[in-house]
Order: structure tokens, then C-alpha cells, then sequence
């Protein structure tokens, strides 16, 4: 019992501190104090949503703290058990939230019933965004990795002709969001499911960091003042990035400029979702406002 007393004097310290993210509670961390947990609340999804944004404003947070590669636990590497997981997981001290996000959860059949027989107490969050922007922008990923893959257009359709998409086709499938989200609703109440939406981290990142604070029940430290609008990229930036002094945009690889596609397969993706939108609005009870 003795052993953490220090560890726990240091945490409430750093949080009396007003948790300015520096300070002592940084100093028991060096020190090797603290200890890896597994993690009380994942970013499960949605490729392209937005992920990578969300974490990075929320690491800003002196009580939070993640990994910053994606560990594909729930998904690729469940056989090395709970306890390779955990070792992944950077130290938290008493009052820390430990966090990580794998998009790709969101769509994973098996993950639901294996995060909650982790824990069923585990909170998540899922970054949804316009799912014909978004299927665009996962091509545009892809494209720029493999630049020989056929047209957006011809991936779209199983047949142009009679205007049939092609629902196989992951960039298609991820964006069906009321479908995955029936099969996480059969482990995690409604109320423990946390929904961000992608163009609002965009137009008012410090509103929706506002939500996830409260839903992680952590102190409203990030705010407006954290945040300017980088016109170039089209995306808000981090004046101060964590443990760092200057400001902080995402990487290269983010706001990438996407390709001219045909207006009408647009028009017929935006045609097929609307069922599926409407479905997922009265799911959550949020309107997100795509069309």
C-alpha cells in the first residue's frame, strides 16, 4: 500500500495543478510511476471520419493519454491476448484516462462482443462523417498508395448500366453506418456510444471537443483557444501541440486534395444512402445533416 502512495500524492497533485499537463504529474511518469492499463474508452471508427484528429486534440488533455499507432487488437491481433494489449498502453497515473483508436473496429463482426468481454464498461467513440465524402476520400487514400486502381466510378457500380452499386466494395460498405452500428448495439447501450461528427471537428472542433470531454468525463481544458484555422489545408490546427511549444497540424497525408469525380455517380451514391442516413439519425437521435 505504501509503494503508491507517492504515485497518487504526485496524480492529485498534478491535478490540483489545474492539470496543466506539465508539472509533476509529467515528472512521475518519467519516473516510471504509474502504471499500463487497458484502455477505458476506444475511438472505434470510422475510417476517414476524422480519427486521427480527434485523437491528436484530445492528447492535449493532461488526462488523457494514448497510444499513437493503431493497435488492431479487436481485429488482427486478438490471439496475442489482453495482456500484449495492455503492454502497448503508455502509463496513466491515478485519474488518467488510457485511450487508443483502430477505425476498422467499427466494421469488425467480432469486436463489440470482445471489447465488452473486456470490459462492458468501456466507452466509445465513433467519428462519423458524410459517407459519400468519406468513401471518396478512402479512394483517394488508396489511390495515392496504389496509383493503378480503376476509376472511382467503375468501383462504385457491380453495373453502370442498370446504376447497381457495388455494396462490396469496402470504400461502399464502411459508410452503411446504421448496419455496423446494429451489431454494437447488441453489447453497449446507446448511452456509452459516443458519435462525433466529422465536418463539425472541421467547423467548430472546439464545440465537439467540448461533447467528448463531457462524455469522458475529464474537465473542459481544451478549448477554442487551442485551435486555429489553417486556410491552405482547410483544416483547424493545434496552436500548441502536446509536449510541445509550437504549433501543430496533421501530417502530409491529411486534407488530401481528392480527385474530380462524375457529378451524377455522386448524385447516385447520395441516393443510395439516404435510407441508410436516415436509419442511423433515428439510431442516435442526432441528425448530422448529409444529403
Amino acid at each position: 500500500r505504501q509503494e503508491a502512495a507517492p504515485g497518487a500524492e504526485v496524480a492529485a497533485g498534478s491535478r490540483a495543478g489545474g492539470g496543466s499537463g506539465g508539472g509533476a504529474g509529467t515528472l512521475a511518469l518519467l519516473l516510471g510511476e504509474g502504471s499500463k492499463r487497458l484502455p477505458q474508452a476506444i475511438i472505434i471508427g470510422v475510417k476517414k471520419g476524422g480519427t486521427r484528429a480527434l485523437l491528436e486534440f484530445l492528447r492535449v488533455h493532461p488526462d488523457v493519454r494514448a497510444v499513437g499507432a493503431e493497435p488492431h487488437f479487436f481485429d488482427r491481433n486478438y490471439e496475442r491476448g489482453l495482456a500484449w494489449y495492455r503492454d502497448l498502453m503508455p502509463r496513466t497515473l491515478e485519474g488518467q484516462i488510457t485511450m487508443e483508436k483502430t477505425p476498422s473496429y467499427f466494421v469488425t463482426k467480432e469486436a463489440p462482443a470482445r471489447i465488452s468481454s473486456m470490459c462492458k464498461g468501456t466507452k466509445l467513440i465513433v467519428v462519423v462523417r458524410d459517407p459519400v465524402t468519406r468513401a471518396i476520400s478512402d479512394y483517394t487514400q488508396t489511390l495515392s498508395k496504389k496509383p493503378d486502381i480503376p476509376t472511382f466510378e467503375s468501383l462504385t457500380f457491380k453495373n453502370r448500366t442498370t446504376g447497381l452499386i457495388d455494396t462490396s466494395w469496402s470504400a461502399i460498405q464502411i459508410g452503411i453506418y446504421a448496419k455496423h452500428l446494429e451489431n454494437w448495439l447488441l453489447y453497449f447501450p446507446l448511452g456509452q456510444i459516443l458519435f462525433v461528427s466529422g465536418e463539425r471537428m472541421i467547423s467548430d472542433p472546439a464545440g465537439e471537443l467540448a461533447r467528448v470531454q463531457d462524455f469522458l468525463g475529464l474537465k473542459r481544458i481544451i478549448t477554442d483557444k487551442h485551435f486555429y484555422f489553417n486556410k491552405t489545408k482547410g483544416f483547424p490546427c493545434l496552436k500548441k501541440a502536446e509536449g510541445s511549444s509550437k504549433p501543430h497540424c496533421l501530417g502530409k497525408t491529411k486534407g488530401r486534395t481528392h480527385p474530380d469525380i462524375d457529378q451524377e455517380v455522386v448524385q447516385r451514391l447520395r441516393d443510395f444512402y439516404r435510407p441508410f442516413n436516415m436509419k442511423f439519425y433515428q439510431m442516435t437521435g442526432q441528425d448530422f445533416g448529409w444529403d
